[in-house]
């Protein structure tokens, strides 16, 4: 029997100065202080939220690299702690990123390229960043392994539970989800609340959400970040679009029993999901619709 493990988990609900890498940085380091003030094990950034969300034609001019000094700065600052920060990253070759930046240590310990790039909407991700092809997780303080996924990365459910097969007992999601972005009589606050619930009770996963806060260019971002239990119940919410630090602690055993009483990650059939891939992609017939370019 694995021992029950407790953690604390904080979001930082930020709003963003658009383009303005110095000023996001005070504030990322300021939300780092009063983290490590309440004790917080791990703490949660938005999308791209050294920058701010609409980078587009500027995200040459606003990346970095995964050694620059500035992100070392931050994970100096975070010490023990576990923060995770939005920035565009220039890998290599001079491709650009949608990434987010696991920082501890005094070094960057991780990062993951978004691979869901939008291009509906008001959103064309697609055009100005290269498409992350990994799913990978990290771990925490043992027992604990994270997954991370940035924001249209959970709009598809395979990446999901590719998370939750490699072994992710949290996820972790830095969105930047704006009232106007997706049009019609779709609402992104309603959706995100019913995903999330969903993932966090399918897989017996708590799931922490940090929203970028306020109004960014002519985009109204609406908040809403919070931390879920692994039975899908919010355990901090922010109520509106004000810069706020949430806080929850999260307990192993919790994730234990429930996956006992729901193994959706027990029963993922691996073998089947293989073989039915291979079948879809061999087929003669598949609709253009469902295959990758190349």
């Amino acid at each position: 029997m694995v021992a029950a493990s407790r953690i604390k988990v904080a979001v930082a609900q930020v709003a963003t100065d658009l383009h303005h890498v110095a000023r996001n940085l005070e504030r990322h380091h300021d939300f780092i202080a009063r983290a490590r003030e309440a004790k917080a094990d791990l703490l949660l950034f938005p999308e791209l939220s050294l920058t701010g969300y609409q980078v587009a034609e500027h995200a040459v001019d606003l990346a970095m690299p995964k050694d620059d000094p500035r992100l070392r700065a931050l994970a100096e600052a975070a010490g023990d702690m576990t923060v995770i920060c939005g920035f565009v990253e220039e890998g290599y070759a001079a491709q650009f990123y949608n990434a987010a930046a696991v920082l501890r240590g005094g070094r960057v310990d991780f990062v993951h390229r978004k691979i869901n790039l939008p291009s509906y909407g008001r959103m064309e991700e697609d055009k100005y960043f290269a498409e992350g092809r990994y799913v990978e997780v990290f771990p925490l303080e043992d027992p604990w392994t994270a997954g991370l996924l940035i924001c249209a990365d959970l709009w598809n459910p395979a990446l999901v539970h590719l998370s939750a097969l490699h072994g992710a007992t949290l996820l972790l999601s830095p969105i930047a989800s704006a009232n106007e972005v997706v049009g019609g009589d779709f609402s992104n606050p309603d959706g995100w609340d019913v995903t999330l619930r969903f993932y966090a009770m399918m897989y017996g996963m708590p799931v922490a959400m940090a929203n970028i806060a306020g109004r960014e260019g002519g985009l109204h971002f609406w908040g809403g970040s919070r931390i879920l239990d692994p039975h899908g119940r919010v355990l901090a919410q922010a109520e509106g679009d004000e810069e706020v630090l949430l806080t929850a602690d999260l307990d192993y055993d919790a994730v234990r029993r429930q996956r006992f009483a729901l193994p959706t990650v027990r029963d993922s059939n691996l073998d089947l999901i293989h073989r039915e891939v291979d079948r879809l992609v061999n087929r003669v017939g598949v609709p253009v619709a469902f295959r990758r370019p190349g």
